[in-house]
């Protein structure tokens, strides 16, 4: 079989990390960006092709599109792909709208082609870890989860930074659970443009009992990345912002309910051992074994949609 050869389409913030990681698995056949200049720097970078989208779309040797361009854009670019016969990976968010969203979808599955979004930490080998603990029922049942994405910019105009940072954690949350949420309530305030939403607070409950809270800013003194698990049996830490070696923390706390009052039995945290890897080659990598293999991504088009559900419901900004 021959080799998946993808074109990488933006390459700004984002998109040029996804062209080097495509190139370093030897997959990357060709470069496109509205800059020309752009385009040239980072194809020559890794000796391969400046093109433009239609000459893309008709090349037979690009097997998938790697869209890293303005969410706005999404759908466009996607739905011009799927025409072509090309297999999706799409930054997220998948797309700006749920009806967006369900028209990418339905256009991928009657040309019978792969379409991916790029919800990174479903490929975070930490998260992986945690998920599968979860799974094996090492937590019980799950009270309350709440994830903080906090960050002194990068401010973005076509989108806020509820649209810019949840989807990270929503995929997490929604994956850890298990279910979409019944319930959900958010707020947000727009400082710095109006009707842009700076700072984002999301609560949801889900059928099962479970709370879950998201709390997302670009405009906060500090980097933050913490997603915080609390279950019956243990409570986890995944701090993405710490060493390797200790960003998955294990409390086995317990509660003594013998007295009236009741009252903690702490102990000692335990780091999780988790082999290394780069989140974003391993995703990378799993979007070419789909088109290979003919398998359903993780982060496949209704996976995808359970989010921009979710990303949808609030209708921010309110006070």
């Amino acid at each position: 079989m021959k080799s998946i050869k993808v074109a990488v389409v933006g390459c700004g913030y984002w998109g040029k990390n996804l062209a080097r990681n495509f190139a370093e698995l030897d997959a990357l056949k060709s470069i496109v960006d509205p800059n020309p200049k752009i385009a040239m720097v980072h194809a020559k970078e890794y000796n391969v092709c400046a093109m433009e989208m239609s000459e893309v779309l008709a090349d037979e040797e690009v097997s998938g599109i790697v869209i890293a361009a303005p969410a706005e854009l999404h759908k466009k670019l996607a739905l011009e792909g799927i025409s072509a016969g090309k297999h999706i990976y799409v930054e997220k968010p998948l797309a700006l709208s749920v009806a967006d969203g369900e028209a990418m979808r339905d256009a991928a599955k009657s040309a019978n082609v792969t379409l991916m979004v790029g919800h990174l930490l479903q490929y975070h080998p930490v998260f992986v870890e945690l998920l599968k603990m979860v799974k094996a029922g090492d937590f019980g049942k799950l009270r309350y989860a709440y994830s903080n994405r906090l960050s002194m910019g990068k401010f973005r105009i076509e989108e806020d930074a509820f649209w810019s940072l949840a989807p990270h954690d929503l995929s997490m949350i929604l994956s850890l659970f298990g279910e979409s949420p019944s319930t959900i309530h958010g707020k947000g305030l727009d400082f710095i443009t109006k009707g842009i939403v700076d700072e984002a607070r999301l609560d949801l409950i889900f059928p099962r009992g479970g709370r879950a809270h998201i709390f997302t800013s670009w405009l906060h003194p500090f980097k933050e990345q913490r997603l915080v698990l609390v279950g019956e049996k243990a409570m986890a830490v995944f701090d993405d912002t710490a060493n390797w070696e200790q960003k998955l923390a294990l409390y086995r706390h317990d509660i003594d309910n013998s007295n009236s009052i009741p009252e903690p039995i702490k102990r000692d945290v335990e780091y999780i051992n988790v082999p290394m890897g780069e989140p974003l080659k391993l995703e990378c990598q799993h979007f070419l074994n789909c088109i290979k293999n003919g398998t359903t991504p993780i982060t496949d088009a209704e996976e995808g949609l359970r989010v921009l559900r979710v990303l949808e419901a609030p209708n921010l900004p309110s006070a």
